[in-house]
């Protein structure tokens, strides 16, 4: 017959602040090996991860928005103008739209970049624009979806993964809308 004990578990010496100081140092050094980049680098990113998730987000509309800009740089320009022409039932020319959409979507991502009083009308801006991209999965079936198979296609898969950014957007506009407007916080 075999008996196990279990000692306590004691909290580590550097957490005990009732030890003299040369206890505290000398836990420093029997602490797991190991870097501290990790956490050093955790601790950044979790004080600034808002004004991360709006950048990278900003830096993703600004690129894609002035690609639109040049004839035949996107290769969603031609889904977007199809999509764009099906919404203003053909009363808008194709170069309107697509300088309207590069518009749009470079005015987007600087106001999600600048912050500040720009970040509201952006996010009202982006959520509107994301209703028309998804809108293009019904208004541009064939394009969206393989025949006989509810799988989208590589056009439709470049809309679903929208959702992400639709997610990013989203915890960036509940921080905004949920401190109020006279309120601002760092990083903005």
């Amino acid at each position: 017959m075999s008996s196990h004990t279990v000692e306590p578990s004691l909290p580590p010496i550097s957490e005990n602040p009732e030890l003299p100081l040369n206890g505290r140092e000398l836990s420093r050094t029997h602490r797991a090996p190991g870097p501290r980049f990790p956490r050093r680098l955790a601790a950044l990113v979790d004080a600034h991860a808002l004004a991360l998730l709006r950048a990278t987000v900003g830096i993703v509309f600004v690129g894609f928005g002035v690609l639109k800009l040049f004839p035949s740089a996107s290769p969603a320009e031609q889904l977007a103008v199809d999509a764009a022409t099906k919404m203003t039932l053909g009363l808008v020319p194709e170069t309107v739209l697509l300088l309207s959409l590069a518009t749009l979507e470079t005015a987007i991502g600087i106001g999600l970049i600048a912050g500040r009083r720009l970040l509201r009308p952006a996010l009202v801006a982006f959520f509107l624009h994301m209703g028309g991209v998804f809108s293009t999965l019904f208004l541009l079936p064939d394009a969206m979806w393989q025949p006989h198979s509810p799988a989208p296609t590589m056009e439709g898969q470049y809309v679903v993964k929208n959702v992400v950014l639709v997610a990013v957007c989203l915890v960036v506009a509940a921080h905004e809308w949920s401190h109020g407007g006279g309120r601002r916080s760092r990083g903005r």
